[in-house]
């Protein structure tokens, strides 16, 4: 009952003119961040950072939550209309979406997707709601040590769980490090990996590094790929629109189970374009007899676009209560809180309650006003495709070195946004996977500040980590998350590999 009537509270703080008017414009932004390749939501909330340093910081996360909402919902209309995905995440929409518009049911695949998505979203908020409380109690007890714990569980859970080579995920991690390093170290007030260049003694900005990985290298691979459009038609019928509501609770199973997957997916370090996948890959093992999946099975839009933004939702959860993200995005929206002056982690509940429940309220609306606002703009989005990507590609080259340039008005920086588009272009081609990198150089100062604080406090014993219940339980799920999963996944691969006599 304290977390209903504190959201109570935060709708009375989301439901304001302001605030209503912030959700519509952060979803039509985010929207066409969905919609135009070479874009995405990290980089999408990146740029708009430095536009929001006007605003009071709940405004400002309340419009940056809201284009990640829209660029959500805008992927999922491209992967339909035009077997493009707008973001990663929503590739596995592209299987059974695309071909179901392409027999000439547009709308109703456009409405299975985005109601889906609107119900995933419920049920991800809904989760936030229910643990958000809990889950910041639980963190009061955290010190040095258990921070760090903390960081270290969420790196294990990358390296131990991500769906690239543990290896590679090393790598990534172990480069965003580094990069959180560079300039002065704020314990010992050493300089650090600047070769003598006085722009890096402050160190390297991660919005500058997002919007170098995310814009300009997404837009090197799409221009190598050969972007082609092949469009559908993208009327919508609003006597379909209400027939196919009519028809989603056949698919309640469905869409019960891929919502599971996604709260999973979106705490742990697994985030939405995973569980996308999994849900797609767990709906096709479980469905009855019927058309095959990638024909336009209704199942195989439902899933992956419940788990999607049922994982995307979630993702704040960790972010909030616990400061450490578990997506991109929420890496992205972490450093944002950062540059406000407010830290992400349980004291934030304690001491800014109007701001994480105008927060979570603020989701629900938002997420409704995507539903309806999606649906409105799908022929104007489907027309803006069709302009030529020659158009399109230079303007999203023009947004990303403004961007880059307003951080911190430096020209220094645009020459880190093109270094750091190249890093992304490579990492791509290469499936080094880039959240990682991302994650690792948000949480890095943080890392580095705890195992500074807990060496002092055990003058230089490692012993500290395992000093507790508490500590060491997390320390061993970090182990265990680390090596367990690649463990059985060698012996399995062990296992069918030996002969059966």
């Amino acid at each position: 009952m304290g977390n209903f009537d504190l959201l109570m509270h935060g709708f009375a703080i989301a439901i304001t003119p302001m605030h209503l008017m912030l959700m519509v414009g952060g979803v039509l932004m985010g929207l066409v961040v969905g919609v135009l390749p070479g874009l995405g939501a990290p980089n999408g909330v990146s740029l708009l950072i430095p536009l929001t340093f006007a605003l009071d910081p709940t405004s400002a996360i309340i419009l940056l939550s809201s284009m990640y909402w829209g660029a959500l919902f805008g992927g999922s209309t491209t992967s339909i209309l035009f077997n493009i995905p707008g973001e990663p995440s929503s590739v596995a929409t592209t299987f059974d979406g695309y071909p179901m518009a392409r027999s000439g049911q547009s709308t109703r695949a456009l409405t299975l997707a985005f109601m889906s998505a609107g119900i995933g979203a419920l049920i991800g908020v809904v989760v936030i709601t229910l643990l958000a409380g809990w889950a910041s109690k639980f963190a009061m007890r955290f010190g040095a040590p258990e921070y760090f714990a903390v960081y270290f569980l969420a790196f294990a859970a990358f390296i131990g769980m991500g769906s690239a080579a543990p290896m590679k995920t090393l790598v990534s991690l172990t480069t965003g490090l580094l990069l959180a390093s560079v300039g002065m170290d704020t314990v010992t007030g050493e300089i650090r990996l600047t070769f003598g260049l006085n722009e890096l003694l402050s160190g390297i900005s991660f919005l500058v590094v997002v919007i170098g990985l995310f814009g300009i290298g997404e837009l090197l691979s799409t221009v190598q790929e050969g972007l082609r459009f092949r469009g559908v038609a993208s009327k919508i019928d609003l006597r379909d629109v209400l027939k196919t509501m009519a028809e989603l609770p056949r698919y309640w199973a469905t869409t019960i189970r891929s919502g599971l997957v996604g709260i999973w997916m979106g705490i742990t370090p697994g985030g939405p374009t995973a569980a996308s996948f999994m849900s797609y890959g767990i709906a096709r093992q479980a469905s009855r007899k019927g058309e095959p999946f990638g024909t336009g099975r209704p199942e195989g839009i439902v899933a992956p676009e419940t788990a999607d933004h049922s994982a995307g939702s979630c993702a704040m959860l960790p972010m909030l209560a616990l400061g450490v993200p578990s997506s991109a995005t929420a890496a992205v929206m972490m450093g944002g809180l950062m540059i406000w002056g407010l830290t992400p982690g349980p004291m934030l509940f304690a001491t800014k309650p109007d701001f994480v429940w105008g927060l979570i309220a603020s989701m629900y609306v938002s997420n409704l006003i995507g539903v309806i606002l999606v649906l409105a703009t799908v022929p104007m989005f489907a027309a803006l495709l069709r302009i030529p990507f020659t158009i399109i590609g230079p303007m999203i080259v023009v947004i990303c070195f403004v961007g880059g340039y307003t951080v911190s008005n430096s020209s220094f920086d645009l020459w880190l946004v093109l270094v750091f588009g190249l890093v992304g272009y490579l990492f791509t081609k290469l499936n080094y996977p880039l959240a990682p990198l991302v994650l690792a150089m948000v949480l890095g100062h943080k890392a580095e500040n705890a195992f500074h604080q807990s060496m002092i406090l055990s003058d230089g014993s490692l012993a500290i980590f395992f000093s507790n219940t508490l500590v060491a339980s997390i320390m061993a799920i970090g182990i265990a998350l680390l090596v367990l999963p690649k463990t059985l996944q060698l012996g399995s691969r062990l296992r069918r590999r030996v002969p059966v006599e």
